[in-house]
């Protein structure tokens, strides 16, 4: 008869690891005060997170302007970054409602759901997304801002995944208000929200500039700015505002050969 005891150390084996996983992605998210900190690597590793160790398959992280409207600030590819653009342009979807009501939101059949959200729910069956859970980033009672999860399969993400994806959620929110863009490190929290949007819209424009300067792609542009601070050890954020500020010569990011 065959003992059940390496199915046990098997599992217990595989709890291990995923212990190990989230202690690692907490400890991520919390490492604020590394030098040359990139306040946008808050939210892809959460997105990356939450893929990588709950049962989704795609992600995205919008958070609140000043003016209480959204911004996307990660997606974890293409498709999500359609959806969360078709809940901006539309003003509807679990991201918006999620983010007003301050509660978490589990759609489980998005074909049953359609009527509440019509485009989003077409576009998403479109791509094989067939269910959603939201959870709000939040700072104690204030929501900044909400990370929508798709998934492919139909149903509710269970109870113990939505509560570790609002534990990183809310991981990634505390980590935001201790960065500081400036030397008041007491800053409120919508002023940090606002750094980090206008940080990613600098990003997006140097992207931009070396995109068309170069004549490649905004991903190839992308994998050229980050050769660049790897290479020299810089900043990423001081390089973004060096080339936006027209302090950096373009032709220093696009002479690096391009990385595979």
């Amino acid at each position: 008869m065959t003992s059940a005891k390496p199915t046990r150390d098997r599992k217990q084996a595989t709890e291990m690891t995923r212990e190990q996983q989230l202690a690692r992605a907490f400890v991520s998210l919390a490492d604020t005060l590394a030098p040359g900190f990139d306040p946008l690597s808050l939210f892809d590793g959460l997105v990356r997170h939450c893929v990588g160790l709950l049962d989704a398959d795609a992600g995205g992280v919008m958070m609140g302007d000043a003016r209480g409207g959204l911004r996307i600030m990660a997606a974890s590819g293409e498709d999500a970054v359609l959806l969360e653009l078709l809940q901006l342009q539309t003003g509807s979807g679990p991201c918006l409602d999620c983010y007003h009501s301050g509660l978490p939101l589990s759609v489980p059949d998005l074909a049953a759901d359609r009527h509440r959200w019509p485009e989003l729910a077409t576009a998403a069956l479109e791509v094989g997304y067939r269910s959603t859970q939201t959870v709000p980033l939040r700072l104690h009672e204030q929501v900044i801002g909400a990370l929508t999860l798709f998934r492919r399969a139909e149903g509710r993400l269970d109870a113990e995944q939505t509560e570790v994806a609002q534990a990183l959620a809310d991981s990634a929110a505390l980590s935001l208000l201790h960065w500081s863009a400036d030397p008041d490190p007491g800053a409120e929290v919508l002023t940090k929200t606002q750094a980090a949007i206008a940080y990613k819209n600098a990003l997006e424009m140097a992207k931009g500039m070396i995109a068309q300067h170069a004549g490649v792609s905004v991903e190839e542009a992308s994998a050229l700015l980050r050769g660049y601070t790897i290479d020299r050890g810089v900043s990423l954020a001081d390089t973004v505002h060096a080339l936006v500020a027209g302090s950096l010569d373009l032709g220093r990011i696009t002479a690096l050969p391009r990385r595979p």
